[in-house]
């Protein structure tokens, strides 16, 4: 009796088919990798652009949640980038104008310019902001020079929540943290994904304090989220406990 062999192509064939499988699932793997921060900072920049989508259409109240979350989003591409060693230019340019979008532009419509002066505070703002990410750099390891554009847009976000809008009360804000971030003060790497797990928790918060706390709660979090680090930042976010 004879056996019929099966032709050797067939086994080539399932031998190619399974290693372009492997390879198509290393490549993408590889790909999520490189891309998962730009996908971060991509979210932090459509967060952005609806924020300004609904200032123009008064929705003040919901362009401030979206600031919030372009605020963690922002923390959390970071520390993604880093830990996945996949920093790169592309990546630095799109957090960049992720950041400008949503921590300049946005943020500075919430100042609800009325007249000449208003908008003047306003473009003074952005230009802060501008000033702030293009050209400070700082020669000291884990340290910024500068009031990182994100906590002063929390901070504005805060008030703007916990006062109903008190135009007065967000432009004397707007003013001081336009001279924290062109004074070229150092400010501490926050780190907050990681370092210390106390960073974590506080991150943790920020995210159960936009999904489920009430608007006062939520916006006094931040408010003291923030305020902690732009007025005490090497006293309290610089600390090894």
């Amino acid at each position: 009796m004879w056996m019929v062999s099966p032709p050797v192509g067939i086994f080539q064939y399932t031998k190619k088919l399974f290693l372009s499988k492997q390879v198509g699932r290393v490549q993408a793997l590889e790909s999520v990798r490189k891309n998962a921060a730009n996908a971060l900072s991509m979210a932090n920049l459509i967060m952005g652009l609806s924020s300004i989508l609904c200032s123009l259409n008064r929705q003040y109240h919901h362009s401030c949640w979206l600031l919030l979350g372009g605020f963690l989003l922002d923390l959390a591409d970071g520390a993604v980038a880093r830990q996945l060693n996949a920093c790169s230019a592309l990546g630095a340019k799109m957090d960049d104008f992720a950041d400008f979008t949503s921590f300049g532009l946005a943020t500075a419509l919430l100042l609800q310019t009325q007249g000449v002066l208003d908008g003047l505070l306003a473009i003074a703002y952005v230009l802060a902001v501008f000033t702030r990410l293009c050209f400070f750099s700082s020669e000291i390891p884990f340290t910024y020079r500068g009031l990182p554009c994100p906590y002063a847009s929390s901070l504005l976000v805060s008030i703007f929540l916990l006062t109903g809008g008190n135009v007065t009360l967000l432009r004397v804000t707007a003013i001081v943290m336009i001279l924290f971030m062109v004074d070229q003060g150092f400010y501490p790497h926050d780190k907050v994904l990681e370092s210390q797990l106390w960073k974590k928790v506080i991150y943790a918060g920020g995210i159960v304090a936009v999904l489920l706390l009430p608007t006062t709660v939520a916006s006094m979090y931040y408010l003291a989220w923030s305020a902690s680090y732009i007025f005490s930042p090497f006293a309290i976010w610089s600390c090894k406990a």
